[in-house]
């Protein structure tokens, strides 16, 4: 297969192509980056707000605010500004408002919902609520909105009364079966209720109440319902079966389940897919998982059910293919969606009654979001591995830029190219994955190799903009990244073929892909590293307890134990839907634990990496790889990043992430003695 290559001069307009590229991508560009996210289009099509994140390197952390463009990309500024950030912009029905979630000027540091009149004027706080909103949608008519409410924190408020004083905290008290979630803590008997918000009096009274969270609220167009998402039953801790749920917008209304598809229906974790109204209220559209035994392996599928009650209907059954963030044309004949396809994701459109899928902006891009108006206008949110995410409006199906947020950078640095390649596994399974080449990349010459692996597992690299990659090409790396079985965009059977059998076919692969780049003359046989986080890290520690090839490995936020990983992560049902209990099903745990059951076989140098704080993959598993590699007399490191949860957020943890990461690779795998020009034989993929 002819590779598809992807420069900095054929992804940016024609003037930053031509523009001088002096120098490669450095740590110093990390702070220039800036994230664009979350296009909301006006009702009139004639403006998109979007948020953009930047860093403030004086208070070592990101920030972001609210930017608006017009659709003739002529006119752009900058909405709010100041030291708080700002998300989640969206439009009142008339267009004349903006309404956003913020935690500025809130004692309590909880984010409350502000408006900001477009035609200007300072934004105006609107809610006073203890547990803060998370999320937010419009009445048709603008009169009202519904909020999605945490429970406030009991003890939060007495720590801020009895803030000077020396007080012992209270015991943490659980009972619940799923206790533990990342970026939150444990879970105690607290949960996000709906409530009802009146623009003009600020009243606010709950609409739901209950042991259990309503999510992703979203208002019908006649303005008789909301819709949402709710984990209901006797231990809603126990599956992963989210149902859609209408409720009136009146107090003391009871709610009606829609859905009865004993698994997921638009869970919560799948991104922002929010739930979709026709425009004449009588149905629903949403996203369907799989049952909840297959957990995340399942594909998950575009599905609409009446308002009134009433079977669903799959519409992308036969498609094999990951949908998400489903949304009704103006006219409501149609229903547009991305499309996770094969390392890129598309915007795609299939009848309301069902039929063929039609891909409206594909290309080897990624659209990660995208927001329409009545009048038929789309902007999206996409990437490119030579652009950071940025927004586009959509002219006869073709992307124009409306957003620049970062070109002043992109224009003084030389990017790696990018390449799409494909290659076979070790059992002849076809593989797909990138190669990225040093800014300054010599044909003919081999150079020192990264093999990187991407978490999940279900995920895919894609065709987007990743400044890890840049940076370690820039120091003279080959990155090889490969999209090995288990990962998504090839299908369910693809996504499950590592079912209860982590670090097997996905190892293979994964070394298949370092066959390839190794046989193509581009990687150094005797100078490849290996890397990744999260399952990443995981695979890392499988990889290198499975061959010896490696000179350097970094493993962040991976685990290598399954026994250690039962109770102490926040995946208790995941393990007993794949694995079983432990106790029941000790072979299968004692299969998936190799790494660290045979860590004797690890003669890598291997750099562990955390979050102190890391609910997701605790900090145990890094650990108690460290401490076996230790033991055995094996050059190892352990960083642990206080306070950080299992996403290293703060900008100078980012930065000294990626620092490490290089001079690792550097002292044990770049100064090696580089191999012969001729290819190396495969290695030893998958031996165990």
């Amino acid at each position: 297969m002819r590779p598809l290559i992807f420069g900095i001069g054929c992804l940016l307009s024609a003037t930053l192509a031509a523009a001088p590229s002096p120098r490669p991508f450095t740590l110093d560009d990390l702070a220039q980056m800036r994230s664009v996210s979350d296009p909301d289009i006006s009702p009139d099509g004639a403006r998109v707000a979007y948020t953009v994140r930047t860093t403030d390197l004086k208070d070592d952390k990101r920030e972001s605010h609210i930017w608006m463009t017009s659709w003739d990309g002529k006119e752009t500024v900058r909405l709010t500004a100041g030291k708080e950030s700002e998300t989640t912009p969206r439009w009142s029905p008339d267009g004349r408002l903006l309404a956003f979630v913020s935690n500025r000027g809130d004692e309590n540091e909880v984010s409350q919902l502000w408006i900001l009149p477009r035609a200007g004027g300072e934004a105006e706080k609107i809610t006073e609520l203890k547990g803060g909103v998370e999320d937010f949608d419009w009445s048709p008519d603008g009169k009202r909105l519904v909020l999605v409410v945490s429970d406030p924190d009991p003890e939060a408020a007495v720590e801020k009364e009895g803030a000077k004083k020396t007080r012992t905290k209270k015991p943490i008290v659980i009972d619940r079966f799923q206790f533990k979630l990342d970026g939150y803590g444990y879970l105690v008997d607290r949960h996000k209720h709906l409530y009802l918000l009146d623009r003009d009096s600020r009243k606010v009274e709950p609409l739901t109440t209950g042991n259990y969270d309503e999510l992703l609220p979203s208002w019908s167009p006649d303005g008789k319902a909301i819709a949402f998402v709710s984990k209901r039953g006797p231990d809603p801790d126990r599956t992963d079966n989210w149902d859609v749920f209408a409720i009136e917008p009146r107090i003391g209304a009871a709610a009606r389940q829609l859905t009865t598809f004993a698994g997921a229906d638009n869970d919560p974790e799948w991104g922002d897919s929010r739930l979709a109204w026709s425009p004449d209220s009588k149905s629903i559209a949403y996203v369907q998982g799989g049952p909840d035994k297959l957990i995340y392996f399942a594909v998950h599928k575009l599905a609409v059910v009446p308002a009134a009650g009433g079977p669903e209907r799959v519409l992308t059954a036969d498609l094999d293919l990951n949908v998400l963030s489903p949304r009704f044309t103006a006219d409501g004949s149609a229903i547009l969606f991305t499309l996770e396809e094969d390392q890129a994701v598309h915007l795609a459109k299939i009848p309301a009654a069902g039929g063929r899928v039609e891909r409206l902006v594909g290309g080897r891009r990624v659209v990660s979001a995208f927001s329409t108006a009545g009048n038929g206008r789309t902007a999206i949110l996409a990437s490119t591995p030579g652009v950071p995410a940025e927004v586009y409006a959509i002219d006869a199906g073709e992307p124009r830029r409306l957003s620049t947020q970062n070109d002043s950078w992109l224009a003084e640095v030389r990017l790696g190219a990018v390449e799409e390649t494909s290659f076979k596994s070790k059992d002849g399974t076809e593989i797909h994955g990138f190669v990225v080449k040093p800014p300054d990349y010599q044909p003919g010459r081999r150079y020192p190799a990264v093999l990187r692996i991407h978490g999940g597992p279900v995920g895919q690299f894609e065709l987007s903009f990743d400044e890890e990659w840049q940076w370690i090409a820039s120091n003279g790396y080959v990155i090889i990244a490969a999209n090995p079985r288990g990962s998504s965009g090839r299908g369910e059977k693809f996504q499950a073929a590592i079912y209860a059998d982590w670090g097997h076919k996905d190892v293979e692969d994964v070394l298949g892909a370092v066959d390839d780049a190794v046989g193509r003359g581009l990687a150094d046989p005797e100078r490849l590293a290996v890397g990744g986080w999260s399952y990443g890290g995981m695979m890392t520690n499988y990889v290198i307890a499975s061959t010896t090839r490696f000179k350097a490995a970094t493993s962040g936020a991976g685990i290598s134990n399954a026994f250690a990983g039962y109770g102490t992560d926040q995946y208790v049902r995941e393990y007993e839907q794949e694995l079983g209990t432990p106790w029941k099903n000790f072979d299968s745990y004692l299969k998936v634990s190799f790494p660290f059951l045979h860590a004797d076989r690890i003669t890598t140098p291997t750099l562990f990496l955390c979050g102190e704080e890391d609910f997701n993959v605790p900090l145990i598993n890094s650990e108690q790889m460290y401490q076996a590699l230790k033991s055995l007399g094996v050059a190892t490191e352990l960083v642990i990043y206080p306070g950080q949860h299992h996403g290293i957020r703060k900008p100078t943890y980012v930065r000294d992430r990626l620092e490490r990461y290089v001079a690792w690779y550097d002292k044990y795998a770049k100064g090696v003695k580089a191999a012969a020009t001729a290819a190396a034989p495969p290695g030893d993929a998958g031996a165990r």
